[in-house]
């Protein structure tokens, strides 16, 4: 039996307005406070956070890429503590 994995898909333009479209492979918050997506398609992976700015969900870079690895080390650790079922 073949299972299909569904995703959400969104569309990124980077400063010099170029689209790429990512998969969505991850929400989570950290601390109670902070919430990221994770992102990937056939090219990069990236690390965002989300922010609500005026009733809207923003998606902003991270700067500091220590910051951005100690997220992604956490999340991780979390996932293999508790991985999804099949």
């Amino acid at each position: 039996m073949s299972e299909t994995i569904r995703r959400d898909y969104i569309t990124i333009g980077d400063l010099s307005g170029k689209q790429r479209e990512y998969a969505v492979e991850a929400l989570f918050e950290m601390e109670g406070k902070k919430k990221y997506a994770l992102l990937r398609n056939e090219e990069e992976m990236l690390l965002m956070q989300v922010k609500e700015e005026d009733g809207a969900q923003v998606l902003v870079g991270l700067e500091d890429p220590e910051e951005a690895e100690s997220i992604l080390s956490a999340y991780q650790i979390a996932v293999e503590a508790s991985p999804a079922e099949k």
